[in-house]
């Protein structure tokens, strides 16, 4: 059986900065295993730009960024193969890809890392209503056949949810001369960030339409002819009197990203409620030796925050295979009021570095204090003036307010200023 170190499932922007950071702190024997027949995962079809603006401090495409990253990898000489399906992976740390010219291929490592991403809910996911036709798409899949292959996925198009996907495939169908009639938004606030619904809806006068979902499908012809839409109530049942009707070709879903985890859970991680696995730290699951992260951990709103996240995991698997990630302590880290959830869920080390806490909020708010507490004891409290769940929040707290707690748990909440 073939050993290495540090084996990395996925070669997006987390997966290469993993490598790169890994490899900057003394790893040497590092392999990147990528499914796609390029390194940049997502990256490869996200044209528009926008990125890079936190890691560059520039306005960059998706191919753009990725190759800053992937230039450095081949710069360093980290290994990585291609067209690479990784089939399992065992609590021992054995992992099992497969390529056309390789075969079949079992590897021994001494940590792993997943950076395998997320996926797109489909139709099924949600449940949809209506005829079962052709013309219902995910708005991703609609963004690589068109920037990547080519190809308009329709002519007339109802678009479903608000994710910053579907509202950056609403411009890009429109600058590709298709007719764009609405976004359709099942909650009262929007789930894609600001800018982009000001540069993709408000710029191209694209109505956007809050607590209202699809009622029905109709395409008795085989592809999708109409797509009624209705209000929802605060229970998120349909509101009849309301309905609206659009003739149309297509309706993309832009419905929710679920983190990639199939072969962590076949590894028995401990998992939350973000989907992925939880994680100390040093980004550690449950089973030693395993690192998560970027949106196979947490679904992201910024790329530069993914690649952040796996330089954290590449240095977490340095650690551990250098045998420095030695468990010190089990702080339980868990979400309190107004907050959805919070990572990492536990601190475990002592490594003397300050520890940046990441998390989403429930609802909307303004005008609040985040407090951390441990027990009844305040750590910290933050003002933020708005918080909105599209955008994850980042809090980073110094090293010397997580000594001498007065409980093994830490408690982060909102709380209304007065």
């Amino acid at each position: 059986m073939i050993k290495r170190d540090l084996v990395i499932i996925g070669g997006g922007s987390a997966g290469m900065a993993a490598a790169i950071e890994a490899k900057k702190n003394g790893i040497d024997d590092i392999l990147i295993l990528e499914k796609d027949n390029v390194l940049g995962g997502i990256l490869n079809q996200c044209i528009h730009n926008g990125f890079g603006l936190t890691e560059f401090k520039e306005e960059l495409t998706g191919p753009e960024y990725l190759s800053r990253f992937a230039d450095v990898v081949k710069e360093m000489g980290i290994e990585y193969k291609l067209d690479s399906l990784v089939l399992d992976v065992t609590e021992n740390k054995v992992v099992t890809y497969s390529n056309a010219n390789d075969g079949i291929v079992n590897i021994e490592a001494k940590a792993i890392v997943f950076a395998t991403g997320c996926y797109e809910r489909s139709a099924g996911a949600i449940q949809l209503s209506g005829d079962r036709c052709s013309g219902i798409i995910t708005a991703g899949t609609a963004q690589k056949y068109l920037n990547i292959h080519g190809y308009l996925a329709g002519k007339r198009i109802v678009i479903l949810g608000s994710g910053d996907i579907g509202l950056i495939m609403a411009r890009r169908m429109t600058l590709e001369g298709a007719k764009v009639l609405c976004v359709s938004e099942l909650m009262p606030y929007s789930n894609g960030l600001n800018r982009n619904i000001a540069q993709c809806l408000n710029d191209y006068n694209i109505p956007l339409y809050l607590s209202r979902s699809v009622l029905r499908v109709e395409g008795k012809s085989g592809r999708v002819e109409k797509v009624v839409l209705a209000a929802v109530d605060d229970k998120m049942k349909f509101i009849p009197g309301t309905e609206m009707e659009f003739e149309c070709d297509t309706l993309l879903l832009s419905v929710g990203l679920i983190p990639y985890v199939s072969l962590l859970d076949k590894l028995h991680a401990e998992m939350s409620s973000t989907k992925g696995a939880k994680v100390n730290d040093q980004l550690m699951t449950s089973i030693p030796g395993v690192f998560a992260c970027g949106n196979c951990l947490h679904v992201h709103d910024v790329v530069d925050f993914v690649t952040d996240e796996g330089r954290e995991a590449g240095r977490g698997a340095a650690n551990y295979i250098k045998g420095l990630s030695e468990k010190k302590r089990h702080i339980t880290v868990k979400p309190g009021n107004g907050v959805g959830y919070v990572i990492p869920q536990y601190i475990e080390t002592d490594l003397n570095n300050d520890i940046t806490f990441k998390f989403r909020v429930r609802k909307p708010i303004k005008d609040v204090f985040v407090n951390f507490k441990s027990g009844d004891t305040l750590i910290q409290k933050v003002v933020k003036m708005v918080l909105i769940p599209s955008e994850m929040v980042m809090i980073k707290i110094n090293k010397s307010k997580l000594e001498n707690l007065p409980v093994d748990e830490i408690e982060v909440s909102l709380e209304e200023r007065k």
